[in-house]
């Protein structure tokens, strides 16, 4: 009972935090209608700086960092950005009027990391004094490569396989006509007038994946800060300007984030309601799935619970940046109001209001 009211008393303090008073501020802004707005220049600014800074850290602390350590936390980290697509694959896309494209979508963001809320749990971390290694924002790509990856090859499969019943079909149906005497004009098309070279099947290629999702702007940035941390020297900038700067910007991230949570409802009602009880229950499903993880190794390796806690945030957030376009360009059958409206309108805000305090609230209880 103890360990119930003392983890209760954490995580309604994680809910007081600055950070998160700022997204639901945005919330409440949007809902009222105001006119508020950051102009979207800034915005990609913003992220870019926090996810610098993020990489920065990361890099400079690979420097020294085991090798070894990192091997386990890395593993799971592709694993759960496997596993989270399958989840999605064989809960959201058998739900009633649900799209299986749209589905694999939506569960391909939510397997792809989102850098703010990423950002936002690190903050958190921070803030609350719990140590985690800094090598961390390594995890992102390990985690959203994966998922994208997964995705996209998923929904090829099964847009083939749609195209085998269909080619099937309609080639009974040609040989009915052909034993009727009613031979068709063009062997090149089919019994109904669709050219055959439609229905083919197209390979599913990884690189131009991998290469679409590096290039992004928000794992490019990470990335380029880890580098950045890795091969040089950038201590006195980074002391100057990027850390001082982190707190603030932030605030004003998830400023905008609430007020695009809000915009976003109008089109998540233009799909199924089943994108919204995924959309709650996926992301603190998925980060408990990677806690556990996280646990693993920490026992078997000396994780910290704040690594612990990274993996589980990073399994939590869902793509709001680099994810759409990919998807987009990679399933373009499905419809993005299912899959943005979900991970932004809902995906996000309960990732970072509930998800990150409930995790950081378990490792506190854990660790005394």
């Amino acid at each position: 009972m103890d360990f119930l009211s003392d983890f209760l008393m954490r995580f309604l303090a994680q809910l007081q935090s600055p950070t998160l008073g700022f997204l639901i501020g945005g919330v409440v802004a949007a809902s009222l209608g105001s006119r508020l707005a950051i102009p979207d220049a800034a915005y990609k600014f913003i992220v870019f700086m926090l996810l610098i800074k993020v990489g920065l850290t990361g890099g400079q602390e690979i420097r020294n960092a085991n090798l070894v350590e990192m091997l386990l936390p890395a593993v799971f980290a592709v694993a759960m950005g496997i596993l989270i697509v399958f989840i999605g694959r064989h809960t959201l896309c058998k739900l009633p009027n649900v799209k299986v494209e749209d589905g694999i979508a939506t569960a391909g963001l939510f397997g792809a990391v989102s850098g703010s809320t990423f950002a936002a749990g690190l903050t958190l971390l921070e803030g609350q004094g719990i140590p985690y290694e800094a090598w961390t924002a390594a995890l992102y790509p390990f985690m959203d490569i994966p998922a994208l990856v997964t995705a996209i090859v998923l929904a090829s499969i099964y847009t083939s396989n749609q195209r085998h019943k269909y080619f099937s079909k309609e080639e009974a149906l040609s040989k009915q006509l052909v034993t009727a005497g009613d031979y068709p004009s063009d062997q090149s098309i089919t019994a109904h007038g669709y050219p055959k070279s439609d229905l083919a099947d197209r390979k599913v290629r990884i690189w131009p994946i991998v290469k679409e999702s590096l290039q992004g702007s928000a794992l490019s940035a990470l990335l380029l800060g880890i580098a950045l941390g890795l091969l040089t020297q950038p201590e006195s900038v980074y002391e100057s300007f990027f850390d001082p700067l982190f707190r603030g910007l932030l605030s004003v991230l998830m400023l905008v984030m609430g007020m695009e949570a809000a915009a976003r409802l109008g089109e998540l009602r233009k799909v199924a309601q089943w994108y919204t009880v995924y959309a709650v229950v996926a992301p603190l499903v998925h980060g408990l799935i990677a806690f556990g993880l996280g646990m693993i190794a920490h026992y078997l390796t000396g994780f910290s619970l704040g690594g612990v806690v990274v993996l589980a945030v990073i399994a939590a957030s869902s793509s709001d940046i680099s994810g759409p376009p990919t998807l987009r360009a990679g399933i373009p059958s499905a419809n993005p109001s299912a899959y943005i409206g979900a991970s932004t309108a809902i995906g996000t805000p309960v990732a970072i209001a509930l998800g990150i305090p409930l995790y950081i609230a378990i490792a506190q209880a854990l660790g005394g």
